[in-house]
């Protein structure tokens, strides 16, 4: 059954209420709603409830059989590549842990993006790279956002890969880098990030330099994961950020 514009509205408020009721631990030692309750409880149809449990499965949230009801997934289940998880996640009882493993992630594929940008780039994404400099640069002289500026500057370097696997990875940075750049900047006591270090990114990837491609790229990234790592020594794993909070 196709849900009209209406149902689709109901639908997503349904998943996203019980999404970050699920990962905040709400239903640990409950049993999860059954369908006639989660119906009661958002004045839905039951077509609709259905259609948001369908969307909580495949974000690995919970599971569902026909007679056996709808249970919650352990943890290891659950798509941490899914935005909406991680913004969950994040929104909740923000981890330095999960930050950490952010990070770490990002290390993994983003030098290898500012190479690919090299190789694979056409010049209008080039041009896009440069575009995102040029808006940090303005952010930097009072004219622009930085926190939305750092990261289309990140996301225009993924999409100049042209790999689909790599651009998949647009949404998740967004996200969480929503966190990551305010914690680290809020701990250098800066507004702005690093404008020469993010140039360095954007030079090399214009003049063809692999290396320093690479090399710059993980700089900004080395440094990111040592703060994150420190304050975790400094203040335990759990920290609530207001700022962070949208």
């Amino acid at each position: 059954m196709t849900l009209d514009k209406t149902g689709l509205n109901v639908t997503h408020t349904i998943v996203e209420s019980l999404g970050k009721s699920i990962v905040a631990g709400a239903y640990k030692d409950n049993r999860f709603p059954i369908e006639a309750e989660l119906c009661c409880q958002f004045n839905a149809s039951r077509s609709v409830v259905r259609e948001a449990i369908k969307m909580l499965t495949a974000k690995g949230l919970v599971k569902s059989r026909p007679r056996q009801g709808t249970w919650i997934q352990q943890e290891p289940y659950w798509n941490f590549l899914d935005k909406d998880v991680l913004s969950w996640l994040l929104k909740g009882d923000f981890s330095y842990d999960l930050m950490i493993e952010f990070i770490q992630y990002r290390r993994a594929i983003e030098p290898q993006a500012a190479e690919l940008a090299i190789s694979n780039a056409r010049p209008s994404d080039l041009e896009e790279v440069q575009k995102a400099l040029a808006q940090m640069e303005a952010a930097e002289a009072g004219n622009d956002d930085p926190l939305v500026s750092d990261i289309n500057f990140h996301v225009a370097i993924l999409k100049a890969t042209n790999n689909r696997f790599m651009i998949q990875n647009k949404e998740l940075v967004e996200t969480a880098l929503q966190f990551s750049i305010k914690l680290t900047n809020q701990t250098k006591g800066v507004r702005n990030a690093d404008l020469a270090a993010h140039k360095a990114i954007s030079d090399a990837i214009i003049a063809g330099d692999v290396a320093k491609a690479r090399a710059a790229t993980m700089a900004i990234l080395d440094e990111a994961l040592a703060l994150i790592k420190k304050l975790h020594t400094d203040q335990g794993n759990k920290l609530l950020v207001p700022t962070t909070r949208q």
